[in-house]
């Protein structure tokens, strides 16, 4: 863990959906969308492992959200030094639109 990560720590505060010795999948916090936290403190997986946390995402996300209903957002606003991606639906980005 490093020290001060939120994500490092892993506090369960919204709704878990998966973990294992990877990753876990929550609801993120702030946007109340599944995330996949990669469980090292690391901003860049190599492939194989981007590839596996991508997966248990979509089988969260295609289980709650629906297949083809989201897309993966894995820019990393709010922590940008320890990877995680969200899984989207359309209407986020809608969200503020007039």
């Amino acid at each position: 863990m490093s020290g001060g990560c939120p994500l490092c720590a892993a506090a369960v505060i919204t709704t878990r959906y998966f973990d294992d010795e990877l990753c876990w999948i929550a609801d993120c916090e702030i946007c109340l969308v599944p995330m996949v936290v990669w469980r090292q403190h690391d901003a860049i997986p190599p492939p194989e492992i981007k590839h596996a946390l991508l997966e248990a995402l979509r089988a969260v996300a295609d289980s709650e959200l629906g297949p083809g209903e989201w897309r993966v957002d894995d820019h990393m606003r709010n922590i940008p030094d320890h990877y995680h991606a969200h899984a989207r639906p359309p209407s986020f980005w809608r969200r503020n639109e007039s």
